[in-house]
């Protein structure tokens, strides 16, 4: 069938033939598998992945060259000649797939699929955080020169009742001998199913076609999607995109903070430049102990943990004078008070004159390695406190995305379980 991306009033998942490594060809399914390619941190996190297969998706995800067209050329080199040499091959049927993770008392399970692409004024796809043009234009080169969805996004939608629809499906599916089974070095186990019964298919689509998605991780990715379908007359394969659906009434996703290092700021100047604005004062490590102490804060209004020379410092208590002179008042007051408002408003455009650019600042979701970061390059690491998932999806609700790489939901979904070729139709 051709791949129409007909307007509906909600979800619209179809089936794919995912293409997969081969196990024979490759040392583990956990040695090719990688996390998102914006959860690597470059470059000693792509040489580790690199070394432990050659295999490995990141070679596809972030291929290492001097200019973005070499390196988009390579990738689609390498995954040309892993098709080529049996390393990845094709399903020989569509399906979606249920994807599983566990790790200790932590379990997730999802439904991996196309779905059809829509604008952010369609409210069935909601974004809630910004974008950056660079990062859409060097994920757009990639996914433009492999003619390959690589990764799959994770999008969050709230489900009904699990003994109908696609909860129903996801769990029998479960109960079933899985296409592939790994346990990746993290320690998260992964499980993948497909499903290819037309009438569990339709059970599936049937229920998510009523529903609206937020999108927890992949903003950049699905800008992407959306930027390339406008490359393309449709009907078209890039009409739809791959994501992860997780419905997080049964299965809540976990909201981490998403950390800042500023390269040309040591902590010194950071500390002096905000004196006077907020209220600074140390606090005692280790980080776990000095992360606590953010979170007790956090409770009670704005708060940043700065570190960079060994020590930490808890940044709170802005004046109130200059967050009203500073952050924009056309949004919602729950917008207003968000730390990533206030970080970005207040003390990189304001107080320290930092413009959000890649040579200025590093956003990385560990907080040791932004703090080990910071200690390595002289520069100051900016740890903030997570958001709770309720505001996420509130202001999304209203059209209003907050700052970038404000969230991490998790646990986010193994790059290299399962790929979506755009060079065949899929089934609709």
């Amino acid at each position: 069938m051709t791949t129409s991306a007909t307007t509906h009033n909600g979800l619209r998942l179809i089936p794919f033939h995912g293409l997969r490594y081969v196990p024979e060809r490759v040392g583990s399914l956990a040695a090719v598998t990688s996390p998102p390619y914006d959860v690597v941190v470059r470059p000693d996190g792509v040489d580790y992945l690199e070394s432990a297969d050659p295999h490995n998706i990141v070679r596809l995800i972030l291929p290492q060259a001097d200019t973005p067209d070499a390196r988009n050329d390579q990738a689609a080199q390498t995954l040309h000649d892993w098709l080529a040499k049996g390393v990845l091959s094709e399903d020989p049927e569509p399906a979606l797939y249920v994807y599983e993770q566990r790790v200790g008392r932590l379990l997730q399970r999802g439904i991996i699929g196309a779905l059809a692409l829509s604008p952010a004024d369609a409210g069935i796809v909601l974004p809630h955080e910004d974008v950056m043009p660079h990062v859409v234009t060097d994920r757009a080169g990639l996914m433009r020169a492999t003619s390959a969805n690589l990764e799959p996004l994770l999008l969050t939608y709230r489900g009904g009742d699990v003994s109908t629809g696609a909860a129903e499906v996801v769990e029998r599916t479960a109960r079933r001998a899985p296409l592939l089974a790994t346990t990746t070095e993290d320690g998260v186990e992964h499980r993948l199913w497909a499903v290819t019964d037309p009438a569990e298919q339709d059970a599936i689509t049937a229920d998510l076609r009523h529903r609206q998605a937020l999108i927890a991780d992949g903003h950049h990715r699905w800008a992407t999607y959306l930027r390339l379908q406008q490359e393309h007359a449709s009907p078209t394969p890039w009409d739809f995109g791959l994501v992860l659906l997780v419905d997080t009434v049964r299965y809540p996703l976990q909201v981490r903070a998403i950390h800042r290092m500023l390269h040309r700021l040591p902590l010194a100047d950071a500390l002096a430049a905000v004196e006077g604005s907020f209220r600074v004062r140390p606090v005692a490590g280790p980080l776990p102990l000095a992360l606590e102490a953010l979170g007790d804060a956090a409770e009670r209004g704005n708060a940043f943990l700065l570190s960079g020379d060994g020590t930490f410092h808890l940044v709170t208590d802005p004046d109130r004078e200059l967050l009203d002179r500073t952050v924009r008042r056309d949004r919602p007051a729950a917008w207003r008070r968000l730390d990533a408002t206030v970080l970005h408003a207040t003390l990189l455009d304001t107080l320290w004159g930092i413009p959000d650019t890649p040579d200025q600042i590093t956003y990385i979701h560990d907080a040791a390695a932004t703090v080990a970061m910071a200690e390595r390059h002289g520069g100051t690491a900016v740890l903030l406190h997570p958001v709770r998932e309720e505001v996420v999806r509130s202001l999304a609700r209203q059209g209003v995305t907050m700052p970038r790489k404000s969230t991490s939901f998790g646990p986010k979904p193994a790059t290299g379980l399962v790929l979506r070729s755009l060079d065949r139709p899929d089934s609709d």
